[in-house]
């Protein structure tokens, strides 16, 4: 892990935003998109924008062979990371609120640090355990709009368990990007080098787009949605947001972001995207930030300091 310096911040500030412009998108197509259908197509729009990055690797014999040898490693983080986080997230969105969602999505740190010391013998160290608190105080600021006695109030629905199932799925895929065992075949570093990062991206696609695919059609079979009016701008702005800003574009920026700073500082600043996600609603209804905003900012960007700090 490498000290954090202000491209990795940069770098790992752009996913949470994104993801909050997701968050606040997925609650828009509520009704006018099934939420698997949804997921399902953004990563297919996504997969086939990563085609031309992915044509060498098709091309080429011996990375076919790689791709084949590493199927269980790519399905599985693909199930992870592609198929399951954001598929989660948007069937959430149908039954809980953006309050419950956040918050539960604001448990990030705490399960990055479970999953690492439990599967990957990496123990937590005081400074992100006190880290984690600051943020968290800083996302519950939020969540209660500088109101305390507010959370008082939250309840807890079907939906909020599967939030907590693609939290915890998100901090496994997040580990094991750079902790990949042994047992599982992953291809190697220099394998990865020559995909390219827009290949290794777009072979997750296509494993994660098994699971996405499948549910997506269980989803149809099952469940009485209207048809998609594809007609609507609406429709196709919001497809075409999801499959580059919160996929390709929060995507890389993550993966660099957990290369350098590693898993459990990376899971940091998925707290600024409950900040984000209000400043955006608080855009789009036409309101100023509030003063409990800037409050919020300043505890979560010293939980960010606070696990960084090196000695």
């Amino acid at each position: 892990m490498k000290p954090l310096s202000p491209r990795i911040a940069i770098l790992m500030t752009l996913p949470p935003l994104m993801w909050a412009g997701n968050a606040v998108v997925g609650r828009l197509m509520v009704g006018q998109m099934p939420p698997l259908a949804l997921n399902a197509l953004r990563w297919s729009l996504a997969a086939l924008l990563l085609l031309p990055l992915a044509w060498p690797l098709l091309r080429d014999a011996r990375e076919r062979h790689a791709v084949r040898d590493a199927w269980p490693y790519l399905l599985l983080i693909g199930t992870l990371g592609i198929g399951a986080f954001n598929a989660l997230q948007y069937l959430a969105l149908r039954s809980s609120t953006a309050l419950n969602v956040s918050l539960i999505n604001a448990s990030m740190p705490l399960w990055m640090l479970t999953v690492g010391a439990l599967a990957f013998a990496e123990r937590p160290a005081s400074r992100q355990l006190i880290g984690a608190l600051l943020s968290l105080a800083g996302v519950a600021t939020v969540i209660a709009r500088g109101a305390w006695a507010s959370l008082a109030e939250v309840h807890f629905v079907a939906g909020d368990g599967l939030m907590l199932v693609a939290v915890i799925g998100w901090a496994v895929y997040s580990w094991l990007l750079v902790r990949p065992p042994a047992v599982l075949r992953p291809p190697s570093r220099e394998t990865i080098a020559r995909w390219g990062w827009g290949g290794y991206l777009w072979v997750q696609c296509l494993f994660g787009l098994v699971a996405a695919g499948l549910a997506a059609g269980a989803e149809i079979a099952l469940a009485d949605h209207p048809p998609i009016d594809w007609s609507s701008p609406a429709v196709w702005g919001a497809l075409l947001f999801v499959a580059i800003g919160p996929s390709l574009i929060a995507y890389r920026c993550w993966g660099l972001g957990v290369a350098h700073a590693g898993p459990s500082l990376a899971a940091f600043f998925v707290n600024l995207s409950p900040l984000f996600a209000a400043l955006l609603s608080a855009w789009l209804l036409g309101e100023w930030p509030q003063p409990y905003h800037g409050a919020a900012f300043v505890l979560i960007v010293a939980g960010i300091v606070v696990s960084a700090w090196k000695r």
